[in-house]
């Protein structure tokens, strides 16, 4: 990895970090805290809050109809994402501990908060559920096939692509067979990030 590389990785790291606490500022601004992964808000934050709710009633009369009709096929994906959730914690479960990778923590990924927010009525909550799990359980996933490809075959594809998972930037170069074949093994065991 060329120090030019590893300046950016670590601008970048930076940069997230300071879109973290940036975000956690957040929490004053609104009247809440966190604590134990439970958001606590401040008596005058529910109360103000509560003034913003749609009853059912109306967030069922308002709804459109195309978002009616939709919704049982967005909530049929459910069922293969549990599956695959169920599949993927199976997986880590059995095969990381034999080759040396850290398990990937699901809670670090799947964050249920949204149900603490006073303004939300049941339908919307449950909506924000739904997207919390999808959304978690990807990142999840993701996170599990960047473990396990570093380990297999931890090489930078030829194309760019959209999205980099959080381990690609310890992977060979393309085309770079000369380093691979004298570094493989070390980078299939480079989890000290993580710890």
């Amino acid at each position: 990895m060329t120090t030019e590389l590893e300046a950016l990785l670590a601008k970048m790291k930076s940069l997230e970090n300071e879109l973290i606490e940036e975000l956690q500022k957040q929490e004053k601004i609104f009247s809440y805290e966190i604590r134990k992964r439970k958001v606590y808000f401040e008596e005058n934050a529910i109360i103000r809050d509560k003034e913003y709710i749609k009853t059912l009633y109306l967030y069922l009369r308002d709804a459109p109809i195309k978002h009616i009709v939709s919704a049982p096929f967005i909530w049929s994906c459910l069922i293969p994402a549990l599956l695959l959730d169920a599949f993927c914690s199976l997986y880590q479960w059995t095969c990381f501990p034999i080759y040396g990778i850290p398990k990937v923590q699901r809670q670090d990924y799947i964050a249920f908060d949204r149900e603490y927010l006073n303004y939300l009525n049941f339908i919307e909550k449950i909506n924000c559920a739904y997207c919390s799990y999808m959304n978690g359980l990807f990142a999840y996933l993701q996170e599990t096939a960047g473990r396990t490809e570093q380990f297999w075959c931890p090489i930078k594809h030829a194309r760019r692509i959209k999205n980099l998972h959080s381990r690609y930037y310890k992977f060979f170069n393309y085309g770079n067979a000369a380093e691979y074949r004298s570094k493989v093994a070390m980078i299939r065991r480079d989890f000290s990030d993580l710890e």
